[in-house]
């Protein structure tokens, strides 16, 4: 098992059950694929370096999990669909 970190930029100007709602199905995703959520952090709301979708502003949420080679792939390619994702990062995390 190998440790990831999926950042996602959320749409600020949702409804707060809303962002919930989109971090929460982020997680089904990763455990759908037979990833374990470690840790969820909420950086809450941050300036983007540029507009995207003429928004300046975005949620930003880092969900740590634990999960085979092969699962961050499928999570990235069910996250590039979700509607109030404005950007994504999936990376591996290597022990330090």
């Amino acid at each position: 098992m190998n440790k990831y970190e999926l950042t996602l930029v959320v749409n600020a100007k949702i409804e707060d059950d809303e962002r919930a709602a989109a971090v929460e199905k982020a997680k089904e995703i990763i455990t759908r694929f037979g990833g374990t959520v470690t840790e969820v952090e909420d950086a809450g709301k941050k300036r983007l370096a540029y507009e995207i979708q003429k928004m300046k502003e975005g949620f930003y949420y880092f969900i740590q999990f634990e999960a085979e080679s092969s699962v961050p792939a499928e999570v990235e390619q069910n996250v590039r669909i979700m509607d109030n994702v404005l950007r994504f990062l999936c990376v591996r995390k290597d022990e330090a």
